[in-house]
Parts: C-alpha cells; sequence; structure tokens
C-alpha cells in the first residue's frame, strides 16, 4: 500500500468585523485591514494591494449596497503557507450588485470622481466576484497572493 499520505493544509487565520455603512466604517475597514495584516506578518505588496482593494469594496458597499440599520461585514482569511488573502466585504443589498466596467475615456477625465473602483480592484485583485449573501445580502471577495 504506496499511497501518498494526505498532505495537511494549514488553516487560514481569519478576522472579521462588523461596521457601520458609513464613509468612517469605510475607512475603519481599511485601517483594520492594515493593522492585521501587520500582526499576520503578511508582505508588504499583499498589504498595499489589500489595503486598496479594501477601501474600494468598503466604499462601495456604502454607497451602493446601505441600508439604514445594517451594517457592513469585513473578512480576512489569510494561509501564510501559500501567501492566499481573501477579502470579503458584505453588504445588506443583494439586489444590487456591482457591474465592472472598463474604464473609458468619457469616464477616465479628471471631472468624474466615481466609476474606477472596480477597474482599480481588477486591476490589484488576482481574482474577484460577487456572491449571494443569504437572506438578502451579498458579498464581493476578492483573493490576492502574495509574492514568492
Amino acid at each position: 500500500m504506496n499511497q501518498p499520505a494526505p498532505q495537511l493544509t494549514t488553516c487560514p487565520v481569519t478576522f472579521t468585523q462588523l461596521l457601520s455603512s458609513t464613509r468612517r466604517g469605510a475607512r475603519l475597514a481599511r485601517l483594520l485591514t492594515l493593522s492585521q495584516l501587520q500582526s499576520w506578518a503578511a508582505p508588504q505588496d499583499l498589504t498595499e494591494r489589500a489595503e486598496i482593494v479594501v477601501a474600494e469594496l468598503a466604499a462601495n458597499a456604502v454607497l451602493h449596497g446601505s441600508l439604514p440599520g445594517r451594517s457592513l461585514r469585513l473578512t480576512l482569511a489569510f494561509e501564510a503557507s501559500s501567501r492566499l488573502l481573501r477579502v470579503d466585504v458584505t453588504d445588506a443589498r443583494g439586489d444590487r450588485w456591482p457591474q465592472g466596467r472598463p474604464l473609458s475615456a468619457a469616464s477616465d477625465t479628471p471631472l468624474h470622481t466615481s466609476g474606477r473602483g472596480l477597474s482599480l480592484v481588477a486591476a490589484v485583485a488576482d481574482h474577484w466576484e460577487t456572491l449571494p449573501y443569504p437572506p438578502s445580502g451579498k458579498t464581493v471577495r476578492a483573493e490576492l497572493v502574495g509574492p514568492a
């Protein structure tokens, strides 16, 4: 019976926090991400990219996904051995899913102050997607892989 032994996979360390669906809550999500990734000794490149992703996803949750009296949820899961970070930002508006769109010449002018967030997430993250969060919300998930 020469079968390979099952490989143990390390469990990711996780962090979850409910935050107010306000600009202050979005800012706090970014600051908490920095603090948590530093405490996990995540690579600096990964931490910087995660800061951008969390800032954009939390801002979108506040602008487009908030309902009165409902919070947003930030979840970070980091697996050090594979250098994989998963960022989940969950909001209450499952009926309003983000629409990623390419930057066009018309929307990429200095006068337009919105419409670039998901383009930044797509450029910085290795993968992103939107998932339902029953009963009525959604989670925008981004995955980032740190340098080897």
